[in-house]
């Protein structure tokens, strides 16, 4: 007797909790058109089917390996997008990073020996197996605002000594902190607009020099890539779309009549 397979259809909560993201951010790559459901009822729930997990697995993997969401739209959107390839390359750039990761590790494994006098290690073997050539955020950085908002904040920073770059470091954490304790208020609120104006002006003195729509494109990345949410999310769940919506008022407020 045959019987047809019936692919599963999850809802979004479902998907959410088997996978580990938010909901938010899958109603998200819905409204982008990155990952459409395969179905949406007539009372509006979207059912996802095992098709849609294949491809959320695949950006997934894309955005781990630090993609940004618009190129991976464009490549798996391309015609000659070939699903096994991707796992391939994915699996290749897995790899290499595993592989980086275990040359650290064996580096703090030989620091540790070397701090309790067991051996001795030279400088160069104390820096083996970090790599500062690729930023993951830095290209889109540029372009999205051009080279030399990018390389103004690069030579500022690295022009800092150590306890400066780490009184910086604090300053932003407490701007973040500020802003999600009032994440519960209306984004338009005099405390909110006046805790958005810190973040821009600490901006402006990294030497950015964002223009506003830059400011207000910088607070929809906060939501659009799952890196920043994850990251400004730690200072109080939803942070980062609050961020967002409040920059944007703030960019329109501030926009020259």
């Amino acid at each position: 007797m045959n019987f047809e397979r019936r692919q599963a259809r999850l809802k979004v909560k479902e998907v959410a909790d088997v996978v580990g993201i938010s909901v938010r951010t899958l109603h998200h790559y819905d409204e982008i058109g990155l990952l459409v459901p395969e179905e949406t009822t007539e009372a509006g729930y979207r059912l996802y089917s095992d098709d849609n997990l294949a491809m959320l697995q695949q950006i997934l993997f894309f955005r781990e390996l630090g993609f940004p969401l618009k190129q991976i739209k464009e490549i798996i959107g391309s015609p000659s997008f070939d699903r096994q390839e991707a796992l391939a390359l994915h699996r290749k750039m897995l790899l290499e990073k595993r592989n980086q990761l275990d040359r650290m590790i064996a580096t703090i494994d030989k620091t540790m020996l070397h701090a309790k006098g067991e051996i001795e290690m030279t400088n160069k073997e104390k820096f083996v197996g970090f790599d500062f050539s690729h930023n993951p955020y830095e290209q889109e950085a540029r372009e999205r605002w051009g080279n030399k908002a990018v390389d103004e904040a690069n030579a500022k920073v690295g022009s800092m000594s150590k306890e400066e770059q780490q009184a910086l470091g604090e300053r932003m954490n407490e701007i973040y902190r500020n802003l999600a304790s009032l994440r519960h208020q209306p984004p338009e609120s005099a405390e909110t607009q006046a805790g958005i104006q810190e973040w821009y002006d600490f901006l402006q003195s990294m030497g950015g020099r964002y223009t506003l729509d830059a400011f207000k494109g910088l607070g929809q990345m906060y939501v659009d890539d799952e890196r920043f949410t994850r990251n400004i999310d730690k200072f109080g769940e939803g942070l980062a779309a609050f961020m967002r919506d409040a920059m944007a008022i703030y960019a329109d407020r501030n926009e020259p009549k």
